[in-house]
């Protein structure tokens, strides 16, 4: 079968920045990542040896000076060093697992360096998530014009309600194909004449070069969740944002906060940070119920929310992000991340439920054991790690949700 992620760049800028802060802050820190399919599918017969087989074709994809020059132009706040890394850096399949079971359910395992195996997630999830569509054969059946012309109109809705946007579909998208078609659908939606709203860009690096876009993205759970299974969940918000601060200085200024719920990144979230950080992203939860958490907790700083952004980008779609703007343009200044909307929109076909979460960590190679940890969110069908963990950690930073 055809290879299907060939270029480095192919990938969620946030990866690359995460990259560069666990080298910065954590250079020996090993990691096991865990996948996650929250609907139990059941794949195809080989469905598995072609995943193998597609993590075997990454030890090809290296980037490109071209990539390089791009990185280099588009996103300043990356150090030298790391691009010098990026240049050396190369996959391994040792780093990977992968089988079915009996009944035809995909488990895949990483573990390694965290600064080598950081790089796998993306790229593995749209692996996973556009080979089912070719072994089903429904691949076939995708119409890219129809694509392309429901982004468009999903861009002039956006847009005439002066949304700010941005592409996250990567992960989950139905193709590569499909993907570059939305992004294309939009900037030319955007180009087409004024709008009260704006596009900004996409997560995906390779289509942000093709398109000459900003690639747009900062962090995940996952660099939370790691710090909390090396340092505990009490004060794994106050560290990752001090980590980040040190590797960034002010730059990439959104934080994702709901790795452990609100409460416990609200103990953390001093005055300094509020100021610091551009605004926050909400990626679980009431988005309503969200926003106003946020709102009262800059007022008790005295900060005005009107100043702040906040990114909202759980599980939107066109509707829900208008909705979500009506209610939030007065209040602070509302952006979008829209993901699987974008990128999987086809009729009778479902977007996968996949994931691959962080589940323990090390602080150096040299310690005999791993760290279990797990991300509790404020939805509780998100909660991702064992039941014990879970609960564990509920209890440690007192979980009342």
């Amino acid at each position: 079968m055809r290879q299907i992620i060939q270029y480095f760049t192919d990938d969620d800028l946030y990866k690359l920045t995460m990259c560069c802060a666990v080298i910065d802050n954590f250079p020996r820190a090993h990691v096991c990542y865990q996948f996650v399919d929250r609907d139990d599918t059941v794949y195809p017969e080989g469905f598995a040896r072609e995943v193998e087989h597609q993590i075997a074709l990454l030890e090809s994809v290296i980037i490109t000076d071209e990539e390089i020059h791009f990185l280099r132009r588009k996103c300043n706040y990356l150090p030298e060093w790391f691009l010098t890394y990026l240049r050396g850096f190369r996959f391994s399949r040792d780093w990977v697992k992968v089988w079915q079971s009996e009944e035809g359910h995909l488990h895949i395992e990483f573990e390694g360096l965290w600064a080598d195996t950081i790089l796998l997630e993306v790229k593995v999830l749209a692996i996973v998530s556009e080979l089912f569509y070719l072994f089903n054969e429904q691949a076939q059946g995708f119409d890219y014009q129809e694509l392309y012309d429901k982004t468009y109109h999903k861009a002039e809705r956006l847009l005439e309600a002066g949304c700010v946007f941005s592409d996250f579909g990567t992960r989950r998208r139905a193709s590569l194909v499909a993907e570059d078609t939305a992004v294309r659908a939009m900037k030319d939606c955007y180009e087409s004449r004024k709008w009260k709203g704006r596009f900004v860009g996409t997560s995906n690096i390779h289509l942000a070069m093709k398109y000459d876009l900003m690639p747009v993205g900062t962090m995940a759970h996952e660099f939370i969740c790691a710090i909390g299974g090396m340092f505990g969940p009490q004060m794994a918000n106050y560290m990752a944002m001090e980590a980040w601060r040190k590797t960034y200085r002010g730059a990439l200024g959104t934080y994702l906060y709901d790795s452990f719920g609100w409460d416990i990144f609200s103990y953390n979230f001093s005055e300094d940070f509020a100021n610091q950080f551009k605004g926050l992203r909400v990626d679980s939860g009431d988005n309503i119920e969200q926003l106003e958490k946020i709102i009262d907790k800059y007022k008790s700083f005295g900060i005005d929310a009107r100043d702040k952004q906040v990114l909202f980008s759980n599980a939107l779609d066109t509707d829900r992000a208008i909705e979500i703007q009506k209610y939030a343009e007065s209040k602070v200044k509302p952006s979008f991340g829209i993901g699987t909307h974008f990128t999987n929109d086809f009729p009778h076909v479902k977007p996968m439920n996949i994931v691959i979460k962080l589940v323990s960590v090390k602080i150096t190679e040299l310690w005999p054991f791993y760290n279990d940890t797990c991300k509790i969110s404020e939805d509780n069908g998100k909660h991702t790690g064992k039941p014990e963990v879970i609960q564990r950690f509920m209890e440690a930073i007192h979980y009342k949700g």
